[in-house]
């Protein structure tokens, strides 16, 4: 079997690695829709069908997912600025390589997630319903939603549900080395995963099920464990 076409996605991987993380942040949060549709699927189905038609419910998808996104931001900004603040302490290269060695063993965990071969990151998970349960409620108070602009706070609550995807990013962002790196590359994750919840609200059924599909899943579950080990080899090799 030649494999040819394996070695090929792997230097092109490489190659976004090395020369923008933001474009590497972005197609994770692509190829890692996936997940994002098992999650929030009947989620986007319900804010976009909050109105009749699909020209009035489409601002309001828009929206949601423009807070969503934003607290993507916020959270990046938080986790980079505490990295810095790491990596200021401890004055050691050393410790900006280790967060990267976690970040890269997480992204190819995610992977084997995604492709539903191992699933010892939804205990990841688990651990951010603590925190959600106590913020959860506050959604309560925008529903029906109605407008846009009661779908974007209500996204931007919704934007802290626990997800491994999104704390795979996280783990990266701590690496980032700066508050801006950090927010730029949860936004550019952000951006990646904005378009499948966009497709999940307006071709719902269809887009679900194929998402569902077992190879579908495992192609795109590879491709983000590709990261992790493209990753974990650029740290090898110095960066």
């Amino acid at each position: 079997m030649d494999f040819a076409w394996f070695s090929q996605l792997q230097q092109q991987i490489d190659v976004l690695l090395s020369q923008s993380q933001y474009l590497a942040a972005f197609a994770i949060g692509l190829f890692g829709g996936v997940h994002c549709l098992g999650m929030c699927g009947g989620l986007m189905s319900a804010v976009s069908f909050t109105r009749q038609t699909h020209h009035q419910g489409f601002p309001i998808l828009l929206a949601y997912n423009l807070g969503r996104i934003s607290s993507y931001a916020l959270a990046g900004a938080l986790v980079g600025g505490l990295g810095t603040a790491t990596l200021s302490l401890t004055g050691l290269h050393a410790t900006q390589q280790i967060l990267y060695f976690f970040a890269a063993l997480f992204m190819l965990a995610l992977g084997l997630y995604l492709a539903n071969i191992w699933r010892g990151i939804a205990q990841l998970e688990r651990v951010g319903t603590v925190f959600w349960r106590k913020l959860e409620p506050l959604s309560r108070r925008f529903i029906p939603i109605q407008t846009p602009w009661q779908a974007l706070p209500f996204g931007m609550i919704w934007g802290w549900l626990p997800c491994g995807l999104v704390y795979t990013i996280l783990i990266w962002s701590l690496s980032a080395g700066s508050a801006l790196n950090g927010l730029l590359l949860m936004l550019a994750f952000g951006m990646g995963t904005l378009p499948n919840l966009l497709l999940m609200g307006v071709a719902a059924s269809r887009l679900n099920q194929f998402t569902r599909k077992p190879v579908i899943r495992l192609v795109a579950g590879l491709i983000v464990s590709l990261f992790g080990v493209v990753m974990l080899m650029r740290l090898w090799a110095g960066f």
